[in-house]
């Protein structure tokens, strides 16, 4: 899952909640990466074949991609302008962020059938660390309230204890009804309960 220790992350292991619902993302789909970080998720889905834009308001552990076929945008998301990345997206993956007044203008950017993978700290974890500031922590389900115009595909909060005890909320939704998905490949359902 996202919430990594550092190691996990400077390896490179995607979430294993991105790996678990990647496979619901038309293939070949063109996929936003929001608040891209180190690029774990970007790398994971150009290697499984995705179109990639990934963003963030520090690019620079994620200029080796543009080499890759990765888009690779440098935003101040949390700006206050309007939302600068257009639409139309199969796939947008969201993991360790949380702008409030991103959410609705996330949900609208999706084409239809597009998925949203989105996890990220939830109220309780300022027991665990940081984030401990609640503006930066999801009340309880805030993400099924914030994406009700989505079909729900899964949703999961509360504490996890690995890979380090934290308290999380997941979400994972298509844009229209659900129609006929793929099943999610490659994880044992014991797995994604990390």
């Amino acid at each position: 899952m996202s919430i990594n220790t550092e190691a996990a992350i400077a390896s490179g292991m995607a979430s294993v909640w991105v790996r678990r619902f990647a496979p619901l993302i038309r293939r070949g789909g063109r996929v936003l990466d929001l608040a891209a970080g180190n690029g774990r998720h970007s790398r994971f889905l150009l290697d499984s074949g995705f179109a990639v834009c990934a963003v963030d308001s520090d690019i620079s552990a994620l200029r080796p991609l543009g080499a890759l076929g990765c888009e690779v945008r440098q935003l101040d998301l949390e700006s206050g302008g309007p939302w600068p990345l257009g639409g139309g997206y199969q796939g947008i993956v969201v993991t360790n962020y949380l702008h409030r007044p991103l959410l609705p203008a996330i949900a609208g950017a999706l084409a239809p059938g597009g998925i949203l993978i989105y996890e990220t700290f939830a109220r309780g974890n300022e027991r665990f660390g940081r984030p401990h500031n609640p503006d930066f922590l999801l009340r309880p389900g805030e993400l099924l309230e914030a994406f009700a115009i989505l079909t729900l595909v899964a949703f999961e909060q509360g504490e996890i204890l690995k890979p380090r005890p934290a308290v999380i909320q997941r979400i994972a939704a298509v844009s229209g009804p659900m129609g006929r998905l793929p099943e999610p490949v490659g994880l044992d359902v014991g797995q994604a309960r990390e």
